[in-house]
């Protein structure tokens, strides 16, 4: 009888097989350096060239920002740019805060639907709240008298953008002031109660001091989507300027690319100087939940429960009649002489006016968007996380993947026109492709999915990845084995998340779409421009339908996911 003895690989063919393991680990983080350097740093600096070049293409210098400064109408339009921006935090702020309070610190019934129906703008693109003001305040609108009853002339102009606005961002600053009142030790309020502490001190003292960094994440937030927003002062803004369409008609209408350069870096400093601030105010904010801290519960109130719920109901109405005035408008026949419903908007916009193509590269764009963003995100992120070595590599992908959080969509489409439709550049073949728009789209939105990605991660014990090395086992078994299945759910909502807001975004895609690849929310401003405001009613609410039947998708994927990869978590 004889043993047969096998031998497993020799030191050095391990010590080979793991350093071809560590070439492969650093290959893909320098691809995506590479990827970020050509698709976001390489772009702004092609903005940041033009606006030191002359209309015959010499370096001027500073002379573009000097004649920036001596025309009155620019300057008037940064002014109402900024105005406008704080007037709509300072109105946002408040209310959302007090919504927020009544979800997280009141017992009042139906908290979830209440919360759903204000996430409604989320599924439209951001000018389907103007389109709405059109039809309840505008010429023709239902309400106009009784706007005039309040010394309001018309809506357009800055009210219309204000009030747009406020509907527009309000789901924005909830859910960033939601999760600050969620973090919250219930000692702090039972030490209050022994002491005697009012209400009104109490809030003064312990909850508006707990929130205040939520308070100042969402007013930045708030005051940087309003800056930088194109859709709604295009629509509703009439001859009131703002940056963002001065930028538009600058580059689009007058072919001044150097004075539009310069108006677009205006546009990107607010939003870098509150994204610098935001940064700044995180890295000071300390844990409100701690190893010992004790969950807060509100206590029932019937007063107070009744109010909470009048002031939800209050702002829920208002979001459902944004919503509600753009479907009925959708279905109406000639508004405002003969409102009985009809299928004429929806078959002019996607017949007629060939919306149905642009509808159909929308779909396209989204779902490219979501998958390969939400792969590239990830895989970045666990590379990060994950494995070891290429530091300086490494710090150059991690301020690159937080970078696009401070860019403005309208500031990257721009830059992209003139690095990719530069005649020496060999990637201006994208120029004008569908290719392109859903890389700009990935990139523009790419810090919300490396960060989610992030949190998911370090959520992860290291020791998964030491253990797999101590077997030999190379990162991307790990990855495929452990850390996408434990993962999953943040991998729908990355995807969900990139999808939603590809089907939405205007300002990322408004300077490089083509005849042959305008998407649905492009052809929206074209149907409005055109005069068609009920197509493009109707284009918007489609946008907002197949959101929705996304979203419902996603929901469908995470339930049949947490069932095959998230048993480990239920005991």
């Amino acid at each position: 009888m004889s043993v047969v003895l096998t031998r497993g690989p020799t030191r050095p063919a391990i010590k080979f097989r793991q350093h071809w393991v560590d070439r492969l680990a650093h290959a893909l983080i320098v691809l995506i350096a590479v990827v970020l350097l050509a698709f976001l740093a390489a772009p702004l600096l092609a903005i940041l060239l033009q606006a030191l070049e002359g209309q015959n293409g010499q370096f001027v210098w500073f002379d573009n920002f000097v004649a920036y400064a001596k025309t009155p109408a620019l300057l008037g339009s940064l002014w109402n740019s900024l105005w406008v921006s704080g007037v709509v935090t300072l109105v946002v702020l408040p209310l959302a805060f007090t919504f927020a309070y009544a979800l997280t610190r009141s017992c009042m019934p139906q908290k979830a639907l209440f919360r759903g129906i204000t996430l409604i703008p989320l599924l439209a693109p951001s000018l389907l709240s103007a389109i709405s003001l059109i039809y309840w305040f505008g010429n023709q609108g239902v309400l106009k008298t009784w706007l005039q009853s309040f010394g309001v002339e018309q809506i357009y102009g800055a009210p219309g953008i204000v009030l747009a606005e406020c509907l527009a961002v309000f789901p924005h600053t909830l859910m960033i002031l939601v999760t600050a009142l969620s973090l919250s030790d219930a000692r702090l309020y039972e030490a209050a109660d022994a002491m005697g502490t009012s209400a009104a001190r109490k809030f003064f003292t312990v909850t508006l001091p707990g929130a205040k960094y939520g308070l100042i994440s969402a007013a930045l937030v708030t005051f940087t989507l309003v800056m930088t927003d194109f859709g709604i002062p295009k629509v509703i803004g009439g001859n009131f300027n703002v940056l963002a369409t001065d930028v538009f008609k600058l580059v689009i209408g007058q072919q001044d690319f150097s004075k539009g350069a310069v108006v677009a870096l205006m546009l990107l400093a607010p939003a870098v100087l509150t994204f610098a601030i935001d940064h700044f105010v995180s890295r000071r904010q300390t844990a409100m939940l701690t190893a010992r801290a004790v969950p807060y519960s509100p206590k029932p109130s019937a007063v107070y429960d009744r109010l909470m719920t009048l002031y939800c109901m209050v702002i829920a109405a208002l979001v459902l009649a944004m919503l509600g005035m753009a479907v009925f408008a959708s279905f109406a026949t000639f508004w405002p002489y003969n409102l009985q419903p009809s299928l004429r908007h929806y078959q002019m916009g996607l017949l007629d006016a060939e919306v149905g193509v642009a509808f159909f590269n929308s779909l396209k764009m989204a779902g490219g968007t979501a998958l390969f963003g939400t792969l590239l995100v990830f895989i970045g992120a666990y590379l990060l996380e994950k494995t070891k070595g290429l530091d300086r590599a490494r710090s150059l992908v991690r301020l690159l993947a937080v970078l696009p959080m401070a860019v403005p969509g309208l500031v990257l489409g721009l830059g992209y026109i003139f690095f990719f439709n530069a005649p020496s550049n060999p990637l201006g073949f994208l120029y004008h492709s569908l290719s392109l728009l859903t890389i700009c789209t990935i990139i523009h939105f790419y810090t919300t999915g490396h960060l989610t990605a992030v949190t998911a991660l370090k959520s992860l014990d290291g020791e998964f990845e030491a253990v797999s090395a101590s077997l030999k086992v190379p990162f991307y078994k790990t990855f495929w084995r452990v850390t996408l299945p434990v993962c999953a759910p943040a991998l729908i909502d990355m995807a969900r998340y990139f999808f939603i807001n590809a089907m939405t975004t205007i300002s990322a895609v408004v300077f490089l779409y083509a005849p042959e690849t305008k998407v649905a929310s492009i052809a929206i401003l074209n149907l409005d421009e055109a005069g068609e405001i009920g197509a493009a009613a109707a284009m918007a609410v489609l946008i907002a339908l197949s959101s929705t039947l996304a979203t419902l998708l996603f929901m469908l994927l995470a339930w049949w996911s947490a069932r095959r990869t998230q048993a480990w978590r239920s005991r």
